[in-house]
């Protein structure tokens, strides 16, 4: 016959629950550390870089991490190709890839027409 019951096993054989807790949070937090810093980087094509720098598009570091930041929601939410429009300006994003494809500045964006893209990111 089969016993059912639960046995507990002795004291010293069990971990305080505030050290799995602890050991839980320490491994979550470098997990989304990772998770974050991976997943908000872009890789910039080299036509996109040299539209850059034909253009003088001049983009600081903290603009880049908010559009990455934007790209990596918008992944979240399906976007696959966006158009990023910032004050300096217009790029075009493979949110799949993490990649600007190309760029121009906002003056001659406004000539142009966009396709192939499914989402659009304004960025102030």
């Amino acid at each position: 016959m089969m016993d059912y019951r639960i046995n507990q096993l002795p004291p010293h054989v069990m971990i305080p629950k505030r050290t799995l807790e602890h050991k839980v949070a320490q491994q979550d937090k470098s997990f989304e550390k990772i998770l974050k810093d991976t997943q908000q980087s872009l890789t910039i094509s080299k036509h996109a870089e040299a539209r850059l720098s034909e253009r003088n598009i001049k983009i600081t570091d903290m603009k880049w991490q908010q559009i990455a930041e934007q790209v990596s929601l918008a992944k979240g939410k399906g976007v696959t190709d966006s158009l990023v429009l910032t004050d300096e300006a217009a790029l075009v994003v493979s949110a799949k890839n993490q990649t600007v494809i190309t760029a121009m500045d906002r003056k001659e964006a406004t000539e142009r027409i966009f396709t192939n893209i499914n989402g659009t990111i304004l960025i102030d």
